[in-house]
């Protein structure tokens, strides 16, 4: 199952999560041991520019995404502490998007 979550940007924090997210990618090993401990197979980010400031796009796949959840909340791996922390940084809240379509088998 596909989950996605919409956050605002702090616009001045814009290039310390592109930056992040740009660590993320050099560091997928680590990112995949995550994987292994949450059941996540896939994930993917997209930071969008709108009129009202920019937008965290964050899609993950996993079968089970309250067991993801609750195991990335207990991590106790290096890059899982950094990331909740860079993520309470840069993010200012969800954005209020609902979908517009949504239709699964």
């Amino acid at each position: 199952m596909i989950k996605t979550a919409i956050f605002r940007v702090r616009p001045e924090k814009l290039e310390r999560l592109i930056a992040w997210l740009a660590e993320l990618q050099d560091r997928s090993d680590e990112v995949r041991e995550t994987f292994a401990q949450e059941g996540v197979t896939h994930e993917q980010a997209y930071v969008i520019n709108t009129t009202d400031g920019p937008l965290l796009v964050y899609i993950v796949e996993s079968p089970d995404h309250r067991r993801a959840s609750e195991a990335f909340r207990n991590s106790t791996l290096p890059i899982d502490i950094e990331h909740k922390a860079i993520m309470a940084e840069v993010l200012s809240g969800p954005a209020e998007v609902a979908p517009r379509y949504d239709v699964s088998r």
